[in-house]
């Protein structure tokens, strides 16, 4: 009887084993895959809109140090799953950092295609023919839908790894990013639509937490 739960224990071992291997390739299968199709994305619809001409590598969002950042993720992925296996295990958390990215990435593309020529990853300081005030769509809801787009998908994808250094480090990174920018950019906006924007600002939320 004993030898029959020792026989047990170690097929139950092994199998745990081999469903943590399991896991190893589908959780990063999944983020690679959902690096690869946003910036792919942002790139095919950035060249859609304002012609293949205007648009540069630069399209696809990817700094030196967006790419220290993502290799820094899976560093930490590696090193934790060799470390702390049962880490990586918390599938429901895995699951909801599934449903953020595909959230993010939804809400950051209907921002750009709603956008349209007005929607340029830089932003204007002279204001163009074709920059419009966009209020509709998913713009009625925030004022910087892309942000709020952008913001869950990058804490979505390390939360999808069960990454508790970078998902921590990713949401204050990026949120500090946004935070600056948004001032920034909307002086200019003051500047462009002067108070059409204002009365916008007031009854928009930006769409970052904690950033008027």
């Amino acid at each position: 009887m004993s030898s029959l739960k020792q026989i047990l224990g170690d097929m139950k071992s092994e199998v745990s084993g081999l469903m943590m291997l399991a896991a190893v390739p589908f959780q990063l299968s999944q983020m690679f895959l959902a690096v690869f199709f946003f910036h792919s994305s942002e790139y095919v619809l950035a060249a859609a809109i304002h012609g293949r001409s205007k648009v540069n590598l630069g399209s696809l969002l990817i700094s030196k140090a967006y790419v220290f950042a993502m290799m820094f993720s899976w560093l930490e992925y590696v090193v934790e799953i060799a470390l702390f296996p049962g880490l990586k295990e918390y599938w429901w958390i895995s699951n909801l950092g599934l449903v953020m990215v595909i959230i993010g990435e939804i809400i950051r593309k209907l921002a750009i295609i709603t956008a349209g020529l007005s929607f340029t990853h830089l932003i204007k300081v002279y204001h163009e023919e074709h920059h419009n005030l966009i209020t509709h769509g998913v713009y009625r809801f925030f004022r910087h839908p892309s942000y709020t787009g952008f913001l869950i998908w990058s804490v979505g994808t390390q939360i999808m790894l069960c990454n508790p250094i970078s998902a921590t480090g990713f949401a204050i990174v990026v949120w500090r990013f946004f935070a600056q920018r948004i001032p920034y950019e909307e002086f200019f906006l003051r500047q462009f639509f002067g108070s059409k924007y204002e009365e916008y600002a007031l009854r928009t939320p930006s769409g970052v937490p904690f950033v008027k």
